[in-house]
């Protein structure tokens, strides 16, 4: 066989993984995790239902590789800002932005994180790890310039978390129809700044 007809093939095989995946995603993102059947993820990618175990093993294998992308994608934009050495309001718009584009995908991990493999609860930790660390070392910043009150970082991360994973989980009722981040990011951002920020700071960036 030819150095083109092995490359020809590589890229298709290439290709038919790619929409496998991106079928997977939209397909999460509508139904859920836990509902999405991989008979249905080939349907939607046009390919045979054998196809999607050819490139990902077992449902859990495709499933992991939909939350490794989007952590990756999430990680990567975090990370590119704190470099910069963004502030903790750059970093936490930066986080709404990314979690509002994959807003659906979120809410049901969230919402079906109770009956999802071990391997998905890893992966999410490992998620909110990485961005704990860029939310923690902008915190730590402002904390050491007096901008920040000195708190806890766990303390300080675990309630901005929390307060964003609660109006995303419950979206129907803060926006109904609607993406809850877009609609609400900026005010959940600002509330939850003046809660942190020192009273010299308070009213910054608004």
């Amino acid at each position: 066989m030819s150095n083109d007809s092995l490359a020809g093939r590589a890229a298709q095989k290439a290709d038919t993984r790619r929409r496998i995946l991106e079928k997977a995603k939209v397909l999460c993102a509508r139904h859920g995790f836990a509902r999405t059947r991989t008979v249905d993820v080939a349907r939607a990618a046009r390919v045979s239902h054998g196809s999607v175990f050819v490139h990902f093993p077992s449902r859990d294998d495709l499933f992991d590789a939909v939350l490794f992308e989007m952590a990756r994608e999430i990680t990567d934009a975090l990370h590119a800002l704190a470099t910069e050495g963004a502030s903790l309001r750059e970093v936490l718009a930066a986080h709404l932005e990314c979690l509002a584009d994959r807003e659906d995908q979120i809410r049901w991990l969230l919402v079906d994180a109770p009956v999802l493999p071990e391997s998905f609860r890893l992966a999410w930790v490992s998620l909110q790890s990485a961005i704990s660390f860029h939310v923690s070392a902008a915190a730590e910043r402002e904390m050491a310039s007096g901008k920040v009150r000195r708190m806890p970082l766990h303390l300080l991360f675990n309630t901005w978390i929390g307060l964003v994973n609660h109006y995303v989980v419950n979206r129907e009722l803060f926006a109904p129809g609607k993406s809850v981040l877009r609609t609400h990011g900026r005010m959940l951002l600002d509330h939850f700044l003046g809660l942190v920020e020192t009273n010299d700071r308070k009213g910054e960036g608004r």
